[in-house]
């Protein structure tokens, strides 16, 4: 069994400590992507996962096994860089047999591992090609077949698709998937791009400034954010965040000020109180333009039509900007008056410290 387990795990830098106590069970055969800002702490807790960064405290186990001294060679883990890390002057077939041969693994068997990975990944034509003979898509197969052959227990991806362009990175999503699927192992992997996070994960950890913010499948991530962080950081385009206040208090529902009037929300307001802050927060495909009055009015300062939709960036007069869907032909134009309506029971409330209310 491939489960990892993190327990109070810190890394510190001199005085400056850069991921604090992170806890976390990542369960046999999971796909789990780490996402968050750059700078946000995951990509070390992945090397730290690795054996590649000591850790200053806590415990890393790794199907059962402590391993916080143990060397990367021994965690039964392989890892797939961003910049592909191949040799130059090596075969493809070289390349991805070369961590075999440093630990002594029998000729026979390293073919055996190659022509294995190398069918997995679609890959035999290009075992006798050199990494300058291949296109960025097929390096990054030949990074990913050297850590297939290793046969681990866990596999770490540290933003393996940040070199590639955007039609071979919607491509390589899926194959990784169905990659991950075939090998049964456990996968961790490493973005700042939440649309990768949305299509890959069974889990999603969402980091800031070296902390969990929030752990949860895609759509509960997405449709429930735990503040407003996760709020504005998931999501293409992300959740619409107003600062208002509140109207009204009752059981289990909470009304709250708006530009056009009030909206009801089915949450318990116990701690809170009428005039009370509080931010409300609606995802663009839950915000519409209407004929009628509507709840927002402002002006449309930028149009993106994508075809079977299209998005309104509507300024108000408070020179907030919400983006709302409209359909794939929409009449609005730019500088045309717009307003917007919600559909019903589609709002998130956050209380004054940014926290989701249930």
């Amino acid at each position: 069994m491939a489960d990892v387990m993190l327990r109070d795990v810190r890394k510190r830098y001199g005085s400056q400590e850069v991921v604090h106590g992170v806890s976390l069970e990542l369960r046999h055969r999971e796909f789990i992507v780490f996402v968050g800002p750059s700078g946000c702490g995951k990509s070390t807790l992945l090397r730290m996962i690795a054996g590649l960064e000591g850790i200053s405290d806590g415990e890393i186990h790794i199907g059962g096994r402590r391993v916080n001294e143990a060397p990367p060679g021994e965690r039964g883990v392989a890892m797939v860089f961003q910049n592909y890390a191949l040799y130059p002057h090596m075969t493809a077939a070289e390349n991805m047999a070369f961590g075999l041969r440093n630990i002594g693994t029998p000729r026979a068997e390293i073919a055996e591992r190659v022509a294995t990975a190398a069918k997995t990944l679609q890959i035999e034509h290009l075992l006798g090609r050199r990494p300058a003979d291949m296109s960025g898509g097929q390096r990054q197969r030949i990074a990913i077949g050297r850590a297939i052959v290793r046969r681990p227990d866990v596999f770490l991806f540290d933003e393996p698709l940040s070199n590639l362009d955007a039609a071979l990175r919607v491509q390589m999503r899926v194959e990784l998937v169905q990659l991950h699927q075939r090998l049964e192992a456990t996968s961790i992997y490493v973005t700042h791009d939440q649309v990768e996070a949305m299509t890959m994960a069974d889990r999603i950890v969402v980091f800031r400034d070296g902390r969990i913010e929030q752990v949860g499948s895609p759509l509960e991530v997405y449709r429930n954010p735990a503040n407003t962080f996760v709020a504005g950081f998931i999501g293409a385009p992300k959740m619409n965040l107003f600062a208002t206040r509140v109207a009204a208090v009752g059981p289990g529902r909470v009304e709250v000020e708006l530009p056009g009037g009030r909206a009801e929300l089915a949450v318990d307001g116990g701690a809170l109180a009428a005039g009370a802050p509080v931010t409300f927060g609606v995802r663009p495909e839950h915000l519409r333009p209407t004929s009628g009055e509507g709840l927002f009015r402002g002006q449309a300062r930028a149009i993106e039509r994508l075809g079977r939709e299209t998005l309104l960036h509507v300024t108000g007069a408070d020179g907030s900007t919400l983006v709302a869907t409209d359909t794939g032909d929409s009449q609005v134009r730019l500088g045309d008056t717009v307003a917007l309506t919600l559909d019903p029971g589609s709002g998130r409330l956050f209380g004054g410290d940014g926290v989701a209310l249930r």
